[in-house]
């Protein structure tokens, strides 16, 4: 069972939704990067859509690895901020490979942005380098 989350906005360390993380029970942080994905920033929301991208795409964030029990009382709150339960849902949950530092692989969830028409608005804009970190704003807002 994969007890793994990669977090790349609003919940990564230090983030406004770093709380929501820590609700399950205590985990690891440890920096990683998700190749073949994209990252935006959303505005006014102020938060990040992840998608499927170009195999030279990637997203740097963090790996977050709960105990068993701690994933399994951390998934509901994750689940219900990125709101998979939505109608239409706000994010998906997948797996996928991350690559922390020193090259090693570690399977992993992820939450993808479920609702690709906001990305064609004028408030959607393309994260050059994947590291949401870096973006004006981006304390400001919603989820």
């Amino acid at each position: 069972m994969t007890t793994t989350v990669f977090v790349y906005g609003t919940l990564m360390p230090g983030e406004r939704n770093a709380h929501i993380a820590a609700r399950g029970g205590p985990f690891t942080a440890q920096p990683a990067t998700l190749r073949a994905h994209r990252l935006h920033h959303l505005h006014p929301e102020a938060y990040p859509a992840l998608t499927p991208g170009h195999p030279d795409d990637l997203v740097r964030g963090y790996a977050l690895t709960y105990t068993p029990d701690a994933w399994s009382a951390a998934l509901p709150f994750l689940d219900e901020l990125e709101g998979i339960h939505d109608s239409p849902p706000l994010y998906t949950r997948e797996t996928v490979t991350l690559e922390l530092e020193g090259g090693a692989a570690l399977p992993a969830w992820v939450y993808l942005y479920a609702r690709p028409e906001r990305l064609s608005a004028a408030g959607a804009q393309h994260v050059p380098g994947g590291d949401w970190r870096v973006v004006e704003g981006r304390m400001h807002g919603g989820a």
